[in-house]
């Protein structure tokens, strides 16, 4: 069988496990938006952008980080080797035969393909909305974790704490990210009241940002309005983005929007919406993190969301950062953290204004902890077959050794 057909085949099998309400192959092109893409990438840039070489670590959280104020920096990817080594080219030769995910299955298992055929699904793909390798899981493998020396964390995002807790506990905190023209992430606030950087290395994404307080009943799509591509980015441009633009639109939920360029790195304070769109193929790497000016906020989403976690991290943080587990410890949790949570990952949830932030925090909290449950009752299950394979293999062995030898016939 050819490359281009083994391509083929695997390419069809992830789109039929990741999407599977998009049943035939012209659902997966019915609006035809790569016939008319361009629209899509005119807009006005209207994000600040400061230079990490002008913006001190303490500056920039006095002026970004403590007041929760979204920016673009610069020049913090100058010397990475990423700039060389991450093109699509070398990335599909290095890791050919390496599986990335580029989605989830209705039951919540990663999807994964060949970096070599998701290669050439982007080269070829006319999909509205195309598939999306987001994938957390490179640093903890044996080759795939190479990635990891072409980076370095910019100096204003390396006070990690939920390291505390772990690399096997925390929740997934890193992510490379590649993905050709139209693909992209839709309208979501990160979990846990997290904060995140994303740097890009190729390519150009279009950013819309709303501030915590923005209704999500305003910027969200209904099933109606969205059909089986609700949660795709290019749909929320397609139909959100234009009523932003009205005279009508209210004046304090106006869109802070970028375009983000190669060497630039965005800043998302925990609590602010956002959705991204792919103008181009693009690769970049992403990280949320729990800072020490954030970890009052942090803590109180995951003490509600995660209880079982947040108890093996605040023993943790008591041995290492005594005077953070004094600070967990006053903060108040029946007050409002002043920064939303995103229901959406609840199916059965209403939509309800994000005003009132806390009254979604519940739900999203709910929601973290039956994934984290979940993924907790799938690692068991997993050691469970393990177990039960050994010791079938023990039980062959067994029979193949005591077996009686067969008769030799004089």
């Amino acid at each position: 069988m050819s490359f281009d057909s083994r391509a083929k085949r695997r390419i069809q099998e992830s789109k039929k496990k990741a999407r599977p309400e998009l049943s035939s192959s012209a659902a997966w092109v019915e609006q035809c938006y790569y016939k008319n893409f361009k629209p899509f990438t005119v807009f006005t840039d209207s994000a600040l952008r400061i230079s990490v070489d002008k913006v001190s670590p303490q500056e920039f959280i006095e002026r970004f980080e403590r007041p929760y104020l979204p920016v673009v920096i610069l020049d913090v990817q100058r010397e990475w080797m990423a700039n060389y080594k991450w093109t699509i080219q070398r990335l599909a030769k290095k890791y050919r035969n390496q599986k990335f995910k580029c989605g989830e299955d209705n039951e919540g298992y990663s999807v994964k393909m060949k970096m070599k055929y998701y290669a050439h699904y982007m080269q070829t793909t006319t999909d509205d909305s195309p598939l999306y390798i987001f994938d957390s899981s490179y640093g903890d493998h044996p080759r795939r974790k190479r990635l990891l020396e072409d980076y370095d964390v910019p100096i204003y995002f390396r006070d990690d704490l939920f390291k505390y807790a772990g690399e096997e506990k925390r929740p997934p905190y890193r992510w490379i990210v590649i993905g050709p023209e139209r693909s992209g992430t839709g309208i979501h606030i990160d979990p846990l009241g997290t904060s995140a950087w994303n740097a890009l290395v190729f390519g150009h994404k279009r950013w819309c940002l709303f501030p915590t307080h923005t209704p999500r009943e305003l910027i969200k799509l209904t099933s109606q309005e969205g059909g089986k591509q609700q949660d795709e980015a290019i749909t929320w441009f397609k139909i959100i983005y234009p009523r932003t633009q009205s005279p009508s639109w209210p004046a304090e939920y106006k869109p802070l929007e970028i375009l983000q360029k190669p060497g630039e790195t965005v800043f998302v304070p925990g609590g602010w919406w956002h959705v991204v769109l792919n103008l181009d193929t693009t690769v970049a790497v992403t990280q949320n993190f729990c800072s020490r000016t954030n970890f009052p906020v942090v803590w109180h989403k995951t003490i509600r969301g995660r209880p079982k976690f947040s108890r093996k991290w605040y023993k943790s943080l008591k041995i290492n950062e005594p005077d953070l587990a004094v600070v967990a410890d006053n903060v108040n949790l029946s007050s409002h953290t002043g920064v939303a949570s995103d229901s959406s990952s609840d199916s059965s949830s209403s939509s309800s204004s994000s005003s009132d932030s806390e009254s979604s925090d519940g739900v999203e909290e709910a929601s973290m902890d039956r994934k984290g449950k979940r993924e907790e009752n799938r690692g068991s299950m997993t050691t469970v077959h393990k177990k039960k394979r050994f010791f079938i293999f023990l039980l062959y062995i067994r029979r193949k050794l005591t077996r009686t030898p067969p008769r030799v016939m004089n």
